[in-house]
């Protein structure tokens, strides 16, 4: 039996947060932005609201229909790259800071790092954020998620662009097609997030 997928609204903005701050929880860079536990259970859903709303202004949110997993998509035009705020704002990075805890410069820096390696000159889809509640990992919903963008991808002839910030799902992300886009991005005294980037595969007419 299929996945249900549909398209979330401004109606899912607290069951999407909810999600992402689950599943993200035990992520590296997670743990990275957030060093201490205390912390990142008090701000971590904040950054993840943060996001939810970035996306859910210019992009798209799919989740499955039982809630229990969420990917996050924002086209990028030709010649653009990332920047986490408004599409082609510098201090996109510093206001999401500001908004989520002035005083952790990580917040910043992550949307900096990310934005620097992201690849310009071609339109592309970029994966931001894809999230799977703990319980339900495992099951293909991730894959799921993936998998009907990238159909779509393929019939439009449009890359996918990602970072992955785990071993794990760098290890599917490659399985579905993605390839590595620069060198491993290493986190000052933190972790390594992958950037990896898909070509779109030839569309065959049913």
């Amino acid at each position: 039996m299929g996945v249900a997928i549909r398209t979330a609204g401004e109606g899912d903005r607290e069951l999407i947060v909810r999600l992402l701050d689950d599943a993200f929880q035990d992520d590296p860079v997670s743990g990275w932005v957030f060093p201490g536990a205390a912390d990142r259970r008090a701000k971590h859903p904040a950054l993840m609201a943060a996001f939810t709303d970035i996306v859910l202004a210019a992009g798209r949110i799919d989740v499955t229909e039982d809630g229990s997993a969420c990917a996050l998509w924002l086209p990028v035009p030709a010649d653009e790259g990332h920047d986490e705020g408004d599409a082609g704002d510098d201090e996109g990075p510093a206001q999401v800071r500001e908004a989520v805890d002035p005083d952790n410069e990580r917040i910043e820096a992550i949307g900096r790092l990310t934005a620097a390696v992201h690849p310009a000159g071609r339109a592309h889809e970029y994966l931001w954020m894809i999230g799977v509640a703990p319980g339900r990992q495992g099951e293909g919903l991730g894959t799921a998620l993936i998998e009907a963008v990238l159909d779509r991808c393929d019939r439009e002839g449009l890359p996918a662009y990602l970072e992955a910030s785990n071993v794990r799902s760098r290890a599917l992300y490659e399985r579905l097609g993605f390839e590595p886009a620069a060198p491993a991005l290493d986190l000052p005294d933190g972790p390594a997030m992958w950037p990896m980037w898909r070509e779109p595969r030839p569309h065959l007419p049913a």
